[in-house]
């Protein structure tokens, strides 16, 4: 009989898992982005940097062509600190870059590469995201096609690209993020959706810029060294913390036979007000417990 009972209880708990990964994630995922927008404000105002609200990609003029004008090379952001803002129109995307792309700076939004160029900067931006978990911030990737745009804004100004192309490629393909000769945006992201079999990977070309100090001149990449510069302390995702999981795993399991004896022992509307209290206090205990387990588990998707 207790054999069953565990075994139910532990059914229930694999079933809620579920859509804590799919959604539950999101909520702390939503708490962080919040706090990098704060903070990406608050670098935007230390730097003087003023984004540009109405950038439009350039007619083009075979005759004249205004030069694009690319930012220069400055140092990377802290890992898990802002890097910027990503605006999507096709797919409703507005979120805030970190730097990053290690398990937690992705579960606080989408992240850019260290090893690549800014956004902005002269090279290939690669920036990667989350598919279906942490809001889903590359949920629909697939669904940009050639024409497409991308709005970026940083500290150095606002970047318009247009999506020219995507590609499925091997996880362990990094051709995808290596040097260009002209500036572009790279994002990847998982595929197919609820898989980490594949990488789903979108290139974007830089069409206009709007520089935050238009008058500071671009250095050549290849004689810059990307470094970082650390600035106020980032957002803290979830730590992988064993001790914690056991410890909710544990107030789990003793809520549950709290709740099934205290029912057991009522009858009538104190049953159900039981049932109703001790279930809301279940749900509340459970979703900390996956809160300390989800960053245990591998990437993911």
């Amino acid at each position: 009989m207790a054999v069953g009972r565990v075994v139910l209880v532990s059914g229930i708990l694999v079933l809620l898992f579920i859509p804590f990964l799919l959604w539950g994630t999101g909520l702390m995922t939503a708490r962080s982005q919040a706090a990098l927008r704060a903070q990406f404000v608050t670098d935007q105002h230390r730097t003087g940097a003023a984004s540009a609200k109405h950038l439009s990609a350039p007619k083009q003029n075979p005759v004249t062509p205004a030069p694009l004008q690319v930012a220069p090379v400055i140092a990377d952001p802290a890992v898990g600190s802002p890097v910027g803002t990503i605006y999507i129109p096709k797919v409703s995307l507005s979120m805030v870059v970190v730097e990053g792309t290690d398990e937690p700076q992705l579960q606080l939004g989408p992240g850019h590469y260290p090893s690549t160029p800014l956004p902005g900067e002269a090279g290939n931006a690669a920036i990667a995201g989350h598919r279906t978990t942490y809001l889903a911030p590359f949920y629909n990737l697939d669904a940009l096609v050639p024409g497409d745009t991308i709005l970026v804004t940083t500290v150095q100004g606002t970047f318009l690209y247009q999506m020219t192309g995507n590609q499925v490629v091997d996880p362990s393909d990094v051709a995808v993020v290596a040097p260009t000769s002209t500036p572009q945006l790279t994002l990847t992201t998982c595929n197919p959706r609820y898989s980490a079999s594949q990488r789903l990977v979108v290139h974007a070309a830089l069409v206009a810029s709007a520089l935050s100090h238009p008058n500071v001149v671009a250095a050549p990449t290849a004689d810059v060294h990307r470094v970082t510069e650390h600035h106020s302390p980032p957002p803290t995702p979830p730590a992988k913390n064993w001790t914690a999981a056991i410890l909710w795993g544990s107030a789990v399991a003793a809520l549950t036979i709290v709740v099934w004896m205290a029912t057991r022992r009522t009858h009538g509307g104190r049953r159900a007000l039981v049932v109703a209290a001790g279930g809301l206090a279940w749900l509340v205990v459970v979703f900390s417990f996956f809160t300390m387990v989800a960053p245990l588990l591998p990437a993911s998707y």
